[in-house]
């Protein structure tokens, strides 16, 4: 597939099929994540992959109350939790500070206050994409999606996760299937190009404002 036709077909698939996913194209996502930017080369991303029957249960029964309820977990949690691969995605802000404070980087603390942003989220945000887009170039379907709030510590229990690596996201990968939900793409319209580019200058949206519309 072409670049821009993967950049143009990337969506969030919200309703999988329970057909297997080749492991193959997992690793090759993986693969292509390790070569995102990376702030000096930090590289302080791990990525945590379930990929059988038991563990994905075990990540659903973590990570929300409502795929273990008896009542309907709802349209969008029944087409996800068929996902047969989920990757959670997690940064390790101590990774950043420890290279930073090395010799050829020049600071000689690791000041969190340095950074205007935070890199070792966005750079694993950064590699998140690149599977993202690794799945649609072999023709699956994937979505990312934020931690449900207060169940971080569960998953760090279920899964083990080392106190210095923060989930940053949710990945679902597998076969796309119908009647899952819709999601906002449905009900809004993609704001053309156009109008977010700002040359030489912030110029003003259509309406006269400065914010998103």
């Amino acid at each position: 597939m072409e670049f821009t036709d993967v950049v143009r077909r990337r969506r969030m698939v919200r309703s999988y099929s329970d057909e297997p996913v080749d492991p193959a194209i997992v690793d090759r996502a993986l693969e292509n994540a390790t070569h995102a930017p990376s702030a000096g080369f930090s590289q302080g991303w791990g990525f945590l992959v379930l990929d059988t029957p038991d563990d994905v249960r075990r990540f659903w029964a973590a990570s929300t109350e409502r795929a273990t309820s008896p009542a309907d977990p709802g349209r969008w949690l029944q087409g996800m939790m068929r996902a047969p691969v989920v990757i959670i995605p997690c940064s390790s802000k101590a990774a950043y500070l420890e290279r930073y404070a090395q010799p050829d980087k020049g600071w000689t603390d690791k000041d969190e206050a340095r950074w205007p942003m935070p890199f070792w989220h966005m750079d694993a945000a950064m590699a998140s994409l690149l599977i993202l887009q690794t799945v649609t170039d072999a023709g699956l379907g994937a979505c990312f999606f934020g931690t449900v709030t207060g169940r971080v510590p569960a998953l760090r229990e279920a899964f083990d996760i080392p106190e210095v690596f923060d989930p940053v996201g949710v990945i679902t990968i597998g076969h796309p299937a119908g009647g899952g939900s819709s999601g906002s793409p449905a009900t809004r319209s993609r704001t053309p190009w156009q109008d977010v580019v700002h040359r030489g200058g912030w110029s003003p949206l259509p309406d006269g404002s400065d914010a998103p519309v």
